[in-house]
């Protein structure tokens, strides 16, 4: 079974004392649904699973009333046989809840009834295309966490990668100190491999236990067709088109010397008006993230955005590569990959990011300067420059020349090195980008 984060933060949420009905929300096959059962089972007596993607009828229920009694007897009339509903040691599983909108206003009445631990999980929360929406979240009453396919530490931790080694990996970073060779040379094959195979936890565990691409990338390739099936069945008729031509066109995209998304092309004489909403719609769904341009590299940064400005990236590494022509993941694994490779480098370390809960911001001006990611480190505002293997950064050191015009002290440089510092610019190897949490 795969090690992951969010069992850690179901245990926190149930140690609470006052905890309300969480809900685990994330992209489609992110392993939401394994991840509730494997914990619910784990921490209590009695479980009963209810997914509304399959069972239409138990939704009746909930349109019927919305009292709490009402409800739970309904369920122990319906379930009884399978389940026993005892008060304080029974959790109800609501899988897939955005399928049944009353149901997710019942959290509230089942809140206050307090008797039943709530696990809800959700993958097209908020996107827009369903039949019937919630006419009234229950604001105050459902705890919300964002799950994400494995992260790149969940990714060490499946090749067996030990904690040890990744305390580590820290204080070199913290001590600015080099990374025994053996170790160093791992961690790039491992960072390598996580490119091309990412985090859907169908795909890792099946790479762990395989090592087989071919497989893998068929696996990939059936994913992204059902997110395709996804926008065909859940999105708005007048927005299926335009929503796919979106997600089809991230690869062509990527591709620009200036990677910022141009609906020009997506289809000829395309304008925001004519995909407004698209693109939010994939975002919603958990399938990309966009990156924001700034106006200027100050905090804070969300306040200088620019929101007419963005990139758009595959939230999943290994989906992104899946994208890209036959032989791009044997490319990747031998460095072969040409004018290619900075898109697919960046998509990286925006899948690495966004999985830490970074909000995604770049900077360029129209003279052509342009600073793959800006984050908040340490209390200031530090540039990202990504290179897939070494090479000069050339808007970094005119960033850095001109403090007074640009307020940046330091910066950092991730590509095929191990540590080092030069003029206030860190030099580090790419598979260390998941230890950059300080903010």
């Amino acid at each position: 079974m795969l090690k992951r984060k969010i069992y850690s933060r179901l245990a926190e949420w149930k140690q609470d004392s006052e905890h309300k009905p969480i809900i685990i929300k994330g992209c489609r096959q992110c392993g939401k649904t394994f991840a509730v059962l494997e914990f619910a089972k784990v921490n209590y007596e009695n479980v009963l699973y209810i997914n509304f993607l399959e069972d239409k009828q138990v939704g009746l229920i909930f349109r019927e009333s919305l009292n709490a009694q009402h409800i739970i007897s309904s369920l122990s009339a319906l379930y009884g046989d399978i389940v026993s509903l005892t008060p304080y040691k029974t959790c109800i599983i609501f899988d897939e809840i955005q399928q049944c909108p009353e149901a997710r206003t019942a959290l509230k009445f089942l809140s206050i009834d307090g008797r039943y631990d709530i696990i809800c999980t959700g993958s097209l929360l908020g996107v827009s295309g369903y039949a019937s929406q919630v006419t009234s979240i229950p604001v105050g009453y459902e705890h919300i966490v964002d799950m994400y396919p494995l992260d790149f530490e969940e990714w060490l931790w499946a090749n067996g990668i030990k904690d040890d080694i990744i305390q580590l990996l820290k204080d070199c970073l913290n001590n600015i100190k080099p990374i025994p060779s053996a170790i160093h040379n791992r961690m790039r094959q491992l960072m390598l491999q996580y490119i091309v195979i990412g985090g859907m936890p169908e795909v890792v565990a099946d790479f762990v236990k395989n090592k087989d691409y071919a497989r893998i990338l068929r696996i990939q390739q059936r994913i992204v067709r059902d997110y395709q099936d996804d926008v065909v069945k859940y999105a708005l008729q007048e927005d299926k088109t335009l929503i796919k031509e979106c997600f089809k066109s991230i690869p062509l995209q990527l591709s620009k010397e200036n990677k910022k998304f141009q609906y020009s092309l997506v289809r000829k004489r395309g304008t925001a008006n004519m995909f407004r909403g698209c693109l939010q719609w994939l975002e919603d769904a958990g399938i990309v993230h966009r990156c924001y341009n700034l106006h200027i590299t100050e905090l804070p940064l969300e306040g200088n955005a620019i929101h007419d400005q963005f990139k758009v990236y595959m939230a999943d590494s290994g989906l992104f590569v899946s994208m890209l022509e036959q032989g791009t993941q044997f490319d990747i694994l031998q460095g072969n990959l040409l004018g290619y490779k900075g898109a697919i480098f960046e998509n990286a370390l925006a899948d690495i990011f966004s999985k830490m809960e970074r909000r995604l911001y770049y900077f360029r001006k129209e003279s052509g300067l342009e600073l793959d990611f800006i984050i908040r480190y340490r209390g200031q505002c530090t540039p990202i420059e990504v290179k897939a293997t070494t090479g000069n950064a050339k808007s970094l050191k005119t960033t850095m020349a001109h403090p007074e015009k640009y307020h940046v002290y330091q910066a950092i440089k991730l590509g095929d090195y191990n540590i080092g510092q030069t003029n206030n610019i860190t030099i580090m190897p790419l598979y260390m980008a998941f230890l950059l949490t300080d903010t």
